[in-house]
C-alpha cells in the first residue's frame, strides 16, 4: 500500500512538472509573438509615412520619377511581407521575407534621401523636414522593437532546447522561432536623414 502511495505520489509530481514546463513554454511563445507585434506597430507606421514622404518630394523631383516608384514598390512588397510575418511569428521563411523587404525598403529610402540633396527647395519643406524627422525616430523604435523580439525568441528557444524542457517541447510540438536578423551589416544602420 505505501509503495502504491509513493508510486502515484511521484505521477503526480511529474504530471505538475510537465504543466509547469508546458505552461512555460506556452508564455514565452506569447512572450516573443507579443514583441513581434511590437515590430509590426513599428514598420506599419514606418511604412505609413513613406507615401506621405514621396507625396511631398514628388512635386520637387519630377525627374526623379523611377526612384519614387521604386520607395513605393518596396514599401508595398515589406507591407505584405509584414502581413505574412504577423500572421505566423517566428516562422523562419516569414522572418527571412521580412527582412529582405525591409532592407528592399531602407535601401530605396537612402536613394530618395540621397538625391533629395539635389533639391535644395526639397530640403528645406517643413512637410519634408517634419516627415524625416518622424521616420528617423520610427526608425529608432524599430531597432528596439527588433531587439525585444529577437530577445524573446533567444529566450523562448533556450527554454525549449534546455534538458528536460525539450521532452516537453518535442511531445507537444514547439517549434524553434526564428530571429529577425538584418542581412547584411552595412544595413543595420538606420537611414541616415538629414536636411540642414
Amino acid at each position: 500500500m505505501l509503495g502504491l502511495l509513493v508510486i502515484l505520489g511521484l505521477i503526480v509530481v511529474a504530471i505538475i512538472y510537465v504543466i509547469g514546463v508546458y505552461n512555460g513554454l506556452v508564455t514565452s511563445r506569447n512572450g516573443y509573438k507579443n514583441a513581434f507585434a511590437q515590430i509590426d506597430v513599428q514598420l506599419q507606421r514606418r511604412y505609413d509615412l513613406i507615401p506621405n514622404l514621396v507625396e511631398t518630394a514628388k512635386g520637387y523631383m519630377k525627374h526623379e520619377r523611377e526612384t519614387l516608384e521604386a520607395v513605393i514598390a518596396a514599401r508595398n512588397g515589406a507591407a505584405t511581407g509584414l502581413k505574412a510575418a504577423a500572421a505566423n511569428p517566428g516562422d523562419a521563411q516569414a522572418m527571412q521575407q521580412l527582412a529582405t523587404a525591409d532592407n528592399t525598403v531602407t535601401q530605396s529610402l537612402g536613394r530618395l534621401f540621397a538625391l533629395s540633396e539635389a533639391y535644395p527647395d526639397l530640403k528645406a519643406n517643413q512637410n519634408m523636414m517634419q516627415l524625416s524627422e518622424e521616420l528617423t525616430s520610427t526608425e529608432n523604435r524599430v531597432a528596439f522593437a527588433r531587439q525585444a523580439y529577437n530577445d524573446s525568441v533567444m529566450s523562448y528557444n533556450n527554454r525549449r532546447e534546455v534538458f528536460p524542457s525539450s521532452f516537453v517541447a518535442n511531445t507537444f510540438n514547439f517549434a524553434p522561432a526564428t530571429s529577425l536578423e538584418i542581412e547584411k551589416p552595412e544595413q543595420r544602420a538606420a537611414v541616415k536623414v538629414s536636411f540642414t
